[in-house]
């Protein structure tokens, strides 16, 4: 059973993943969209973020935005966080620049320092 204080993260794909998992703990949850989510995937991720508070993290691209959208209307109070134009996607954006933004809505605390 997972744990209802963590929130579920959602992200647009395995790299995005990837590359949030080396600021976060492995206990706090990262689903996908695998691109453009389709009725069942929202189905699925609605499901799987039961009892969660969620944070959409998405490219600021038109991709991004679409995704955000989408994602907004399933899942209206969620958390909204987006990578800044020039660093081309989450799976590029600076470790720095993720852990600030973890930071910022409460994910990570300052004893939890990652090395890169």
């Amino acid at each position: 059973m997972s744990d209802p204080l963590l929130p579920l993260i959602i992200v647009e794909g395995a790299n995005d993943r990837r590359r949030l998992r080396q600021v976060l703990p492995d206990s706090i949850p990262i689903e996908l969209t695998y691109g453009i989510p389709s009725a069942d995937r929202l189905e699925t991720l609605a499901r799987l973020a039961r009892h969660h508070a969620v944070v959409i993290m998405t490219d600021n691209d038109p991709a991004g935005r679409r995704i955000r959208g989408i994602l907004a209307d399933a899942f209206p109070d969620a958390i909204h966080l987006h990578t800044k134009r020039g660093y081309g996607g989450v799976e590029h954006t600076p470790l720095e620049y993720l852990e600030a933004r973890m930071r910022a809505i409460g994910l990570l605390g300052p004893e939890e320092e990652k090395a890169w």
